[in-house]
């Protein structure tokens, strides 16, 4: 029993999806239909980069920014190059796949280099960078990735209405590094030669060629848009069962199966006529801020899901939830990656985590939520 409740506690938001899907279906009985509204494209598209990320992990493909990191002398280069190595990557590898490739490096170079009273404030600036650098691109986020496939807009006219927040927060980023070390900017770090050192192994060449070509296909598929996704992902999913057939078993399907039932639960509401048309009334016209604080309570990807179908404004949904993340570790999955990341080195620090994080994230919150907000209302995504 205490196994069953541990692992409900760890995947609270796959039960809570599974209890809304359940609850929905009671009110509005399935049709034919519910299949055909299930966003299998997105479900098809997640799946591959989950995959195909669990390759990159695997192979450590990442192996040379990690060695580059060992080069920084002081705290503020180091810093700076963390963050921002979360800012960039998570725009290609998606925002927590960037945590968990840097948050661990953070924490072991700074406490090999004797500066582990930065830890806390500067993994909490990568989870900014997490969040606010992945929602450049289509594929930095499981949200965006959704929206973009309903938007029907081009990857470059999506990246260029999200490009204002995007250089924004870099800037806002860059400022936060200095002010934490505003004390003495150069303060120095010596990390030791072997705590970044790691080869490639020669017999993993073929995998990384492998994995590199398709996560070039896959955004491909999701730039291009095209309609032969379905055997695409069928491909994918067979090159992977005959070069390393045991990342089928790593992906992540409990995520999987959370956003299949978010859109059971959506699709069945949107059957409802009175139901639909009560959360049309509430919605419509307040996506902003209707996708920041349903985030609090679901998180911004199934928060994303619920809201598509009543919104009325793409931008402000998708700046809402993308906005979400800053608000509680909740608001966004990639956060709780970070916690879990910071808890299993520092057993029994979990308050200290979300007291910092908290702190530092609502700081940035309330610069850039008004910003957010007119740039939303003044700036709408084109209608196709």
């Amino acid at each position: 029993m205490k196994k069953v409740l541990a692992y409900v506690k760890k995947e609270a938001m796959l039960f809570v999806s599974l209890a809304a899907a359940v609850i929905a279906l009671i009110i509005t009985p399935p049709t034919e239909q519910l299949l055909k509204d299930i966003d299998w494209h997105t479900l098809a598209t997640l799946f591959m980069m989950l995959t195909v990320l669990e390759g990159f992990k695997k192979e450590n493909i990442f192996l040379p920014l990690i060695r580059l990191s060992g080069r920084m002398k002081t705290m503020t280069a180091l810093s700076l190059f963390v963050i921002f190595g979360v800012f960039f990557t998570s725009m290609f590898v998606t925002n927590d796949v960037s945590l968990i490739i840097f948050v661990p490096l953070t924490i072991m170079l700074f406490r090999s280099g004797g500066r582990e009273e930065f830890i806390l404030p500067v993994i909490s600036m990568e989870n900014i960078a997490a969040i606010r650098g992945s929602l450049l691109t289509p594929f930095g986020s499981p949200q965006n990735l959704f929206l973009f496939g309903k938007s029907g807009v081009s990857a470059f006219t999506f990246m260029l209405h999200m490009s204002p927040l995007w250089i924004m927060s870099a800037g806002l980023l860059i400022g936060y590094v200095f002010l934490l070390y505003r004390k003495d900017t150069k303060l120095s770090i010596e990390i030791p030669a072997e705590e970044v050192g790691g080869t490639w192994k020669p017999e993993g060449r073929r995998s990384r060629v492998v994995y590199l070509s398709l996560f070039a296909l896959i955004i491909f598929t999701i730039v291009s848009r095209t309609s032969w996704w379905p055997y695409i992902t069928a491909l994918v999913a067979v090159t992977v069962l005959i070069f390393d057939r045991k990342i089928l078993l790593k992906t992540d399907y409990v995520l999987l199966l959370t956003f299949l039932c978010f859109f059971v639960f959506s699709s069945s509401i949107c059957a409802n006529p009175d139901i639909s048309a009560f959360l049309q009334r509430i919605v419509s016209g307040r996506e902003y801020w209707s996708g920041i604080l349903l985030s609090q309570i679901i998180s911004n990807v199934p928060a994303s899901i619920v809201l598509y179908p009543f919104s009325g404004s793409l931008s402000g949904l998708l700046y809402g939830v993308d906005t979400a993340g800053l608000c509680s570790l909740i608001g966004s999955l990639a956060s709780v990656i970070n916690y879990r990341i910071y808890v299993r080195e520092y057993p029994g620090k979990g308050m200290k985590f979300v007291k910092v994080f908290t702190i530092v994230s609502w700081i940035f919150f309330l610069v850039v939520v008004l910003p957010g907000f007119f740039i939303s209302r003044a700036w709408q995504f084109p209608v196709n």
